[in-house]
């Protein structure tokens, strides 16, 4: 069975994906890179492309070590 997700690693995932959806809709109105998204619909593009960049930071956020949590921690648990 696989480890559980923290929470930080899934509020980190949700950032990147809409940092970089806001990011490449602002690309897409500026710049059109017509061979980069020529294949979709472009009201789609910046939401499926976003999804390259949020999966990293999942996968690397979920691979990475965490500090250990003792009780009566600083963080309160």
């Amino acid at each position: 069975m696989a480890a559980p997700v923290e929470k930080k690693v899934t509020a980190a995932t949700a950032g990147t994906y809409v940092a970089s959806t806001a990011l490449l809709a602002g690309l897409e109105a500026v710049q059109d890179h017509n061979e980069l998204v020529g294949w979709m619909p472009s009201a789609l593009a910046p939401f499926v492309l976003a999804l390259v960049p949020a999966a990293i930071s999942f996968v690397s956020g979920w691979a990475a070590r965490h500090t250990p949590r003792f009780p009566g921690s600083a963080s309160g648990v």
